[in-house]
């Protein structure tokens, strides 16, 4: 097994620990179990349409809705 030095800020070294202790495990094995758990969702392909994968970005930017409704938005396009 490979060896792995991580800095964790005070905080979060405390909070596992914590946790550590509660599951009466060892920081290296929950922080194994964890690294597993966020690498297996981070390689499983999300399922579903464009929207379905982006409906988080719909509406976060401010402006027209539209531009292809107003003449004026389109006199500087493409440049």
């Amino acid at each position: 097994m490979k060896t792995l030095s991580v800095k964790l800020p005070d905080g979060l070294d405390a909070r596992l620990t914590a946790v550590a202790r509660r599951r009466k495990t060892t920081k290296s094995s929950l922080v194994r179990k964890t690294l597993e758990g966020v690498l297996r969702e981070r390689g499983t392909p999300k399922r579903g349409s464009a929207l379905d994968l982006v409906r988080d970005l719909v509406g976060c930017v401010a402006g027209p809705a539209d531009l292809s409704v107003n003449k004026a938005h389109l006199k500087t396009f493409g440049r």
